[in-house]
């Protein structure tokens, strides 16, 4: 325990003691504690409950988790090594819908074991240790191509920035939602390093509160300028002359675009359209998904009633009879259109983007 995570990845393994261990982001900004994974229910639960949680995050989680589980798997064979292997990615890619990276994760690790699988040897005990051998390659192969991913991402959005810049977040696409450095607070530590003086916003980001908790938390313990103001506050932020530039993070980015992130994402860009404000969307390769052809198609999450109720207050903060309902999705898609640009590990990405992001993915 402790106040601090900037000596800490999000997600780790430990080897010797066969668990996956995280920061558990829901009792932040109050306690930094690490906890640690090893069941398929404690996994699931942790993604669900977004103990672990970004797009980034959840997928090193999730190919840690299926090489962990695999590895406690008792299967006296290879067809039940599959089969299981299968009901396990099912059951773990449940645990929530729109973050592509849970689902490319799972099925990166799955091909993986598949191509030793398939290998020529017949002695199942000797096929078994290289698919896992295989499958732990992987999963490390995973957690290390997202921390170099934040840290191009960042190099490529610092040439976004100004010296003396205000930017505006929304939700967390921090530290705490990637291994290392965030995708979208990346460029601003990157710029913290070279010594250039920003002001950060941060969007509270009803109802769970990730601005607050969270990238206020992160970016102020770093000794970043933050300050923190509730979602409605924006416009008159932008209208003050406050905001240079706002960065996002994002779930999913579809084939035209279309970005999902965090509820409330489209209208920050709506009113970044209306004041004339770059709106910039920083996408890791595994959250384009050029199999979703439009924003249309991205399912998105509905989340418990109570967050919006009760989570945060002491008594309950609205009705309570059968004529009152709550509406609580976790996301909204952002349309492409009111994206400046998208900055990749790969590049930065301008419309049209059906062309840039299908040269990007290729």
């Amino acid at each position: 325990m402790g106040t601090d995570i900037h000596h800490l990845d999000t997600v780790t393994f430990d080897d010797e003691l066969d668990r996956i261990e995280i920061i558990d982001q829901t009792l932040l900004p109050g306690i930094v504690k690490t906890i640690y994974l090893q069941t398929a229910e404690e996994i699931y639960e942790a993604i669900a409950r977004l103990q672990v949680r970004g797009a980034p995050a959840i997928g090193v989680t999730a190919g840690f988790a299926l090489y962990l589980l695999m590895k406690k798997c008792g299967a006296s064979d290879r067809n039940a090594f599959e089969k299981e292997m299968t009901k396990t990615a099912d059951y773990l890619n449940s645990s929530r819908p729109t973050a592509v990276n849970l689902s490319w994760a799972l099925n990166r690790m799955k091909k993986c074991a598949d191509r030793t699988l398939n290998s020529s040897v017949t002695e199942w005990q000797s096929l078994r240790e290289q698919v896992l051998d295989a499958m732990r390659r992987e999963c490390f192969a995973i957690r290390d191509e997202d921390i170099d991913a934040c840290r191009r991402m960042g190099e490529y959005g610092l040439s976004l920035i100004s010296d003396g810049s205000g930017i505006l977040t929304h939700c967390n696409a921090g530290r705490l939602a990637t291994v290392r450095y965030g995708t979208a607070t990346a460029p601003i530590y990157l710029a913290h390093e070279k010594g250039m003086h920003l002001h950060v916003y941060c969007d509270e980001t009803r109802p769970l509160l990730q601005g607050a908790r969270l990238t206020a938390f992160e970016l102020s313990s770093a000794g970043i300028e933050t300050t923190l103001a509730c979602d409605n506050m924006a416009s008159s932020l932008m209208k003050a002359g406050k905001i240079q530039a706002v960065f996002v993070g994002c779930d999913r980015v579809a084939a035209n675009g279309d970005a999902a992130n965090k509820i409330g994402t489209s209208g920050v860009a709506i009113l970044a359209r209306h004041y004339g404000i770059p709106f910039y969307v920083c996408a890791p390769l595994t959250t384009i998904d050029p199999a979703t052809p439009t924003g249309a198609d991205i399912v998105i999450e509905e989340r418990d009633p109570s967050e919006v109720t009760e989570l945060w207050y002491r008594e309950r903060m609205a009705p309570d009879n059968t004529c009152f309902s709550v509406y609580n999705p976790a996301f909204d898609v952002t349309d492409h259109d009111l994206i400046t640009a998208i900055v990749t590990p790969k590049g930065i990405l301008r419309a049209p983007y059906t062309d840039s992001i299908a040269d990007v993915m290729s």
